[in-house]
């Protein structure tokens, strides 16, 4: 009885890992068969795991040479996913966890194409490559360590006080300095703050209403105004340039010796015989003068003279009763 337990329980433990392992490689369901081709399966093995959006749905029936550069892959998935599987489905190499083992993962699928069927192949694309990642992090790792020493470096440099960050951590004078700088710097832009507030106020002042600023930049009709006056002081401008000029050509004239009063003006002889002449005009109006009295005196004409005085005093004495 003791060894008829015993080889019933092993039965038994059979029995179950059958159906375990069976239940894992799809034997007992059923399948259909999809296949798809790779250029490189990096490490897959027959009874690796088929994946779709992170479910379990079949295994890996075999890997095949198709020709010298190509694997084919044979999957085989279960009958109840396979309508979630398009046609136009894509198939990657993917590995379970980080170093897990490998697997294909089914991505993809347009909801208005059919589900795949028996025999279908699909379009596969290169999954994530641990080896070039592990490869990559090795050479990630190594410009750390390269960037680690620079820094380890420049700050034994910034601790000797080499450079100008040394300088300014290590150096009183530049620390005073900097301080000094920073003062200035924030004494400019209190001043700044200051002009901006006065431009502020400039500002409010030009748009405030009934200034003159405000009318010329607002009312069209100061604006036309100041025009008018612009173009009146532009013709007066005009007017006085050829006033200007007519006077520059007269000054010039009397300058010259080519007309009258330039001679006039200008030659000593002429003025000379002019002032000879006033004098000689002043002497015969005075001969002028004794011979008119001497021909009042002269009894030949003292009639004239007399008749001439009675007519004046007559006409003066209308005049009066006028």
């Amino acid at each position: 009885m003791i060894v008829g337990l015993f080889v019933l329980v092993g039965i038994i433990i059979l029995v179950a890992g059958i159906l375990v392992l069976g239940g894992q490689q799809n034997r007992f369901s059923r399948t259909v068969k999809v296949s798809t081709v790779f250029d490189d399966v990096s490490g897959l093995k027959s009874g690796n795991n088929v994946w779709f959006s992170g479910v379990k749905i079949g295994t890996i029936k075999a890997i095949n040479f198709k020709n010298l550069k190509q694997v084919e892959i044979v999957m085989a998935i279960e009958e109840k996913s396979r309508e979630y599987i398009r046609k136009n489905a894509i198939a990657k190499i993917g590995s379970e966890g980080f170093i897990g083992n490998k697997l294909i993962v089914i991505e993809g699928g347009s909801s208005d194409v059919p589900a795949v069927e028996s025999g279908d192949i699909l379009v596969s694309s290169k999954g994530t490559d641990t080896d070039a990642m592990l490869a990559t992090l090795q050479i990630n790792n190594e410009n750390l360590v390269d960037i680690t020493e620079n820094i380890k470096l420049l700050s034994e440099q910034v601790a000797r006080g080499e450079g100008t960050i040394g300088a300014v951590l290590t150096d009183s004078m530049m620390a005073v300095h900097t301080k000094q700088m920073i003062a200035n710097l924030n004494l400019t832009a209190a001043n700044t703050a200051k002009a901006s507030q006065a431009l502020t106020q400039l500002t409010d002042k030009m748009n405030a209403e009934g200034t003159l600023i405000n009318d010329l930049l607002t009312d069209t009709v100061v604006y036309a105004n100041l025009r008018g006056a612009v173009a009146q002081l532009q013709g007066i401008t005009q007017t006085a340039s050829a006033l200007v000029a007519n006077l520059n050509e007269t000054t010039n004239k009397f300058n010259a010796k080519d007309n009258a009063i330039g001679v006039l003006l200008n030659d000593p002889e002429v003025a000379e015989n002019m002032r000879q002449t006033m004098e000689n005009l002043e002497q015969s109006t005075e001969k002028l003068d004794q011979n008119m009295e001497a021909l009042q005196h002269n009894f030949l004409f003292r009639g004239f003279f007399r008749k001439q005085q009675r007519q004046a005093e007559k006409e003066a004495k209308a005049a009066e009763n006028q």
